[in-house]
């Protein structure tokens, strides 16, 4: 590879010097090099002319620092200028390199000879222990300069030098407004496919915890292998290089950091902390305070903003390469990633490695423009039995899978079961979503029909339901289902759809019900033929039976702990109750609000995502959409009014009687499932999930309440607000 073309100088800036930049020039083509991850280092000696200029010896060697062109902004900076950090530390640490000259776009720095680090112990390799000790004294050092001595802090720095739990929140916030939100543009659909919530990093500054008071101190920020020097003089026994990551904090922060980042083994990290511990002691004995019980808060911290920058450069990597193994690589530097950031940022339902690769995979396609969307997007094959759709022809399947990995954030959703990236299509007039099934999901409620069998059923009716169209069915890489649907939010793809999150308004309640009454006149027997057998309360109570016998044991363990019953007890409390038959219809079966997307023509509302659609009674449909979504009194009885007066005696037969025990069989249901879920951390950032889940110790009482079953005295009260 060639030198990076050196920039030119900043705008306002005063140009470096023909002489110097031809200097600068001659280090990029000849200069001993390595690379991080923001700069690149050259080493060579100074010409006689360069020598002069900075009043050294010919021949002495010395470092060129230039920025990585097109490197990803991936750190946190507290000071943009690490020429000005070098000369307020070196004050007190004489150590440090010493900037000799400096322009926008490059430095040079001192050097001294030696080798780092990681060039003579490697990551996941023990220190010595005098290693150990000496690296400690360097913590120690830093210790000792005090904020006076440092560039001015910015604006929104904690103002008191004690303020740890201020400090932790300052640092997430920093990491979510300098690493997350520069890059959300390229790489937010990528992050929101792998599950991860834009508001992780805000989140994780909400619940930093209280914390000791520690003084404040010198960071480096960044002490790895790569930035720890072995000179080869005996004195200093080590220093530090690459001090543009440093701040001002809690000492903790730096400890945490150097942890993680040193690759040290696990049996290693006491003995490290008891050498900080130790040196701290003696040059700053208050950096002490809370050690033991704080550290984790830090090293959680820093596992969790590293997915940011692992996530991105391991995408980045794939942008000019096509090769299989190059995916494979990424997928696992994802997949570790996110398996480390899991905890400390609250993350659920992960995906497993198999579908990581595909995400990354329609990531990459969607950025190779060097070849057309037929040969960008291998291997779609169209489901035989399903026709193609006249509005969407088998080239626009072939644009929309190639747009599919280029939806940003705000068109990517992700729910309890499927993964739907809205897109245009060059051609077709109207925006679309593809869906994909979440492959580890782990719905503990079944689907029984085919959704686009439902969806097409629904349109050759030609009844007043709005419902997205069915367009297109089929696999593709590595043979993994997709559909695609008419996308029914608003046409303006950039807004975000609405929902009737906290309750339907009195005209949307109204077009609910009429949309519930036309779903009564759909044939549902071309779905499914033989739809509609025996009676609909026995073959749902079965279904709920079967569900709670299927939970993970450790789920059904603190069921039986908090008082519901095993599945055997709950058939027989389900068998006491009993509904009059009502002729059946064809049920959506998952109303919740984040179901029903806000329109602004006559239908009010359009009914989305049908997998768990049912064929049953229709009384069950209206009653779980009351139970899923906050109901008024006065709705609720607008809605029963005007659903008993639209459909026909046939489906309304009692109504009056058996709502009530519909309702009951849904909050005994939500008991199981909600438990579940807090127990498995499965969907948990899905928005009907964390709802629900957020008032579970209501749930539990009511269930138990209306189950006839006492609460159980033995039970810890506060286990219920622990899970929650």
């Amino acid at each position: 590879m060639g030198a990076p073309p050196l920039p030119g100088p900043f705008p306002g800036e005063r140009p470096a010097s023909a002489a110097v930049r031809a200097f600068v020039a001659q280090a990029a083509r000849r200069g001993r090099s390595s690379s991080g991850h923001h700069n690149r280092n050259y080493v060579l000696p100074l010409t006689m002319d360069m020598a002069r200029r900075l009043d050294r010896e010919p021949g002495t060697q010395v470092t060129v620092r230039m920025r990585r062109p097109g490197a990803l902004r991936v750190v946190i900076r507290t000071w943009e200028d690490e020429p000005e950090i070098l000369a307020a530390v070196r004050k007190q640490l004489p150590q440090v390199p010493q900037c000799l000259a400096k322009e926008p776009d490059f430095a040079v720095h001192s050097y001294v000879e030696g080798t780092t680090l990681a060039d003579v112990c490697p990551d996941d390799k023990p220190l010595d222990t005098l290693l150990v000790k000496a690296l400690a004294e360097v913590f120690a050092g830093m210790a000792q300069v005090r904020r006076e001595a440092l560039p001015r802090l910015p604006a929104d720095w904690p103002r008191n030098d004690k303020d740890s739990q201020g400090f932790l929140r300052t640092l997430a916030h920093l990491a979510d407004r300098q690493i997350r939100q520069p890059n959300w543009r390229e790489f937010g659909g990528l992050f929101a496919a792998l599950g991860i919530p834009e508001d992780a990093l805000v989140r994780l500054a909400d619940r930093v915890p209280a914390m000791a008071r520690r003084p404040y101190a010198l960071l480096h920020t960044d002490l790895h292998r790569k930035n720890l020097v072995l000179p080869f003089a005996a004195e200093p026994p080590l220093f530090c290089v690459d001090w543009e990551l440093a701040s001002y904090g809690d000492p903790l922060h730096d400890l945490a950091t150097h942890l993680v980042r040193m690759r040290y083994p696990l049996h290693q990290w006491e003995e490290v902390i008891e050498a900080w511990a130790e040196a701290l002691r003696r040059a700053r004995p208050g950096a002490l305070n809370g050690l033991h019980r704080d550290l984790d808060h830090y090293v959680d911290f820093e596992r969790a903003q590293s997915l940011y920058p692992d996530v991105m450069r391991a995408a980045a990597s794939l942008r000019d390469r096509t090769d299989d193994e190059s995916l494979a690589e990424a997928t696992a530097q994802v997949r570790d990633a996110l398996e480390v950031a899991a905890r400390p940022l609250g993350l659920g339902n992960l995906p497993g490695e198999p579908e990581i690769g595909r995400i990354l995979y329609r990531w990459r396609e969607a950025r190779d423009a060097s070849r057309k969307p037929q040969a960008r997007i291998r291997d779609w094959d169209p489901e035989r039995l399903v026709p193609e759709h006249p509005r969407f022809s088998s080239a626009a399947v072939y644009e929309a899978l190639h747009a599919e990995g280029a939806a940003p954030a705000g068109r990517v959703f992700k729910g309890t079961g499927h993964l739907n990236s809205v897109v245009r299509v060059p051609g077709v007039d109207f925006p679309v979503v593809v869906r994909r099934k979440v492959a580890d999901a782990c719905r503990r409620e079944r689907g029984f029909l085919s959704e686009h069998a439902v969806l097409r059923a629904i349109e050759r009716s030609g009844l007043p339901i709005a419902a997205p169209k069915f367009l297109a069915l089929g696999t593709s890489y590595q043979s993994e289902p997709f559909a695609i649907h008419t996308y029914e939010g608003p046409q303006d793809i950039e807004r975000p759809p609405g929902h009737p999150v906290h309750g339907l308004l009195p005209h949307e309640a109204d077009r609910l019900v009429d949309q519930l009454g036309a779903l009564t006149r759909v044939n549902f027997r071309e779905v499914d033929p033989a739809a509609g057998e025996g009676r609909f309360y026995t073959w749902l109570s079965e279904q709920l039976v079967l569900l709670v016998s299927e939970l993970p044991k450790e789920s059904q363990r603190l069921a039986r702990l908090l008082g519901l019953p095993d599945a055997p007890r709950l058939s027989q409390i389900l068998a006491r109750h009993q509904v009059s038959e009502r002729r059946p219809a064809l049920l959506h079966g998952d109303l919740n609000p984040w179901n029903l997307v806000r329109r602004s023509d006559e239908l009010a509302l359009t009914l989305i995502d049908w997998e768990m659609a049912v064929v049953g009674d229709p009384l069950y449909d209206l009653v779980r959409h009351m139970h899923l979504t906050p109901t008024r009194p006065e709705i609720r009885d607008r809605m029963f009014e005007r659903w008993s007066k639209r459909l026909g005696a046939e489906f309304t037969v009692d109504w009056w009687r058996d709502w009530r025990v519909y309702r009951w069989i849904e909050i005994v249901r939500s008991a199981y499932i909600d438990l579940d879920r807090l127990v498995t951390g499965d969907s948990l950032d899905a928005p009907n999930v964390r709802r629900a889940v957020d008032s579970y110790g209501m749930t539990l009482a009511a269930a138990i309440g209306s189950l006839g079953l006492p609460t159980r005295p033995t039970a810890n009260p506060h286990l219920v607000r622990a899970l929650a």
